[in-house]
């Protein structure tokens, strides 16, 4: 009787045992890939994107910014509306003493005409108003205009068209006239919680279509029919099973609300009907200088130049976490 042969099979399945321990087999990579969450697989991505990355250090550096301002103020050893007279020419107009508007280890972003305030501090309190009316509208926004669109995609019916009807009445305002309209009636109350309040009414209707239309796509899948007939509540199921799948282009769009809310705001300060002196801000500051930019230029740079900082980096970190949370709805 021969002696069988054995199979090539069992030579190849032995050249697979002995493969260096160090050596990741195939299947490794998509293993690894199944136990990283979804939250973690943006995170990478976002790491890889160098712009992105970029942006998120310029905004973290803003908040800190914004959230430090009186300690920096005190670093700098100004306060926003101290006079400093020394530092202005009274025979030139008042026109800072010194080039570049100023600036030197006294002044380091150097001084406003005239008053002789301290630019540095006055833009690094114009970072905290700036931001913060921009972050307290947005999260105005999102909270009414997700409630509205989880609503409106999840009840349907008459729900789905009174809260349509009100986007679209919303939307059909032309906004910033009636910004303006309302800033200027109202002259004793917080210009700062005002503002917030103003902007925030006419920008939700945006996240709520959006949120609509998503819930619409969610609303007959198989874990809503699920909770659904395990007696759960519109309220669970709303909370617990469709708002953690908008999630993503919620953050997405939120992160692009920024942006504009700071613009809206610098507008209206800019418009004389926005936050009011002796309180500091952006749009403010680059209207007064307007009047300096042939003598001083700097007085009109330094503002402009944190406010296009400022927009451009949330409108890049913006653009990246669409691309990455909401790739269907991203830029095609």
């Amino acid at each position: 009787m021969s002696t069988p042969v054995k199979a090539p099979r069992l030579r190849l399945a032995g050249r697979l045992r002995k493969q260096p321990p160090g050596r990741a087999r195939p299947d490794d990579s998509s293993v690894a890939a199944g136990t990283v969450g979804p939250w973690q697989r943006a995170w990478r991505q976002l790491r890889r994107d160098r712009a992105a990355c970029a942006a998120l250090a310029v905004v973290v550096l803003l908040v800190a910014v914004a959230a430090a301002a009186p300690l920096l103020a005190r670093l700098g050893g100004w306060s926003p509306d101290t006079f400093d007279e020394n530092a202005i020419d009274p025979y030139l107009g008042g026109m800072p003493r010194g080039s570049f508007g100023g600036m030197g280890s006294t002044h380091w972003l150097g001084v406003e005409p005239v008053t002789g305030r301290d630019l540095f501090a006055r833009v690094v309190y114009g970072a905290q108003v700036s931001l913060l009316i921009a972050f307290a509208a947005t999260a105005i926004v999102v909270v009414v205009g997700t409630t509205a669109g989880i609503s409106a995609g999840y009840f349907g019916g008459r729900v789905d068209t009174l809260l349509s009807r009100a986007m679209d009445l919303t939307m059909s305002f032309p906004s910033l006239i009636f910004m303006i309209a309302m800033m200027s009636v109202a002259q004793d109350i917080n210009r700062v919680a005002l503002m917030t309040a103003v902007i925030g009414l006419f920008g939700w209707p945006g996240i709520a279509r959006v949120v609509r239309g998503e819930t619409l796509s969610l609303r007959h899948h198989e874990y809503v029919d699920a909770a659904t007939v395990g007696g759960s509540s519109a309220l669970r199921i709303l909370t617990r099973e469709i708002l953690p799948n908008v999630s993503g282009p919620v953050i997405a769009y939120t992160t692009l609300l920024v942006p504009g809310m700071i613009s809206t705001e610098a507008a209206l300060s800019f418009l004389g009907v926005g936050v009011r002196p002796p309180t500091s801000s952006w749009g403010q500051m680059i209207s007064e200088a307007v009047t300096y930019y042939d003598t001083d230029p700097m007085f009109f740079v330094i503002p402009s130049a944190f406010l296009f900082l400022a927009v451009l980096a949330f409108t890049v970190l913006g653009d990246a976490l669409r691309d990455i949370l909401d790739p269907r709805g991203g830029r095609s």
